[in-house]
């Protein structure tokens, strides 16, 4: 982890972003006091690749849904 003042992290802000994109976190200070902490982001998780295609990898229900409902209904879930 590295540390930089307000004043450097204004002037080489590009800089800086690429240590964070490597993986380093940095620290910023204003007057010796740490004020900020640059880390990198988390890569996101991959979006289903669309509804239809999820659907179709679900497991198919054994009755209808309205039947299930009706069941819960009636146990009093």
């Amino acid at each position: 982890m590295s540390t930089v003042t307000l004043a450097e992290a204004k002037t080489h802000l590009s800089y800086i972003l690429d240590q964070v994109e490597a993986g380093e976190e940095v620290v910023i200070t204003r007057r010796g006091h740490p004020v900020a902490r640059i880390s990198p982001v988390k890569s996101p998780k991959l979006p289903v690749k669309s509804l239809e295609h999820f659907r179709r990898c679900m497991p198919g229900w054994r009755k209808p849904s309205a039947e299930l409902l009706r069941e819960m209904r009636d146990e009093g879930l």
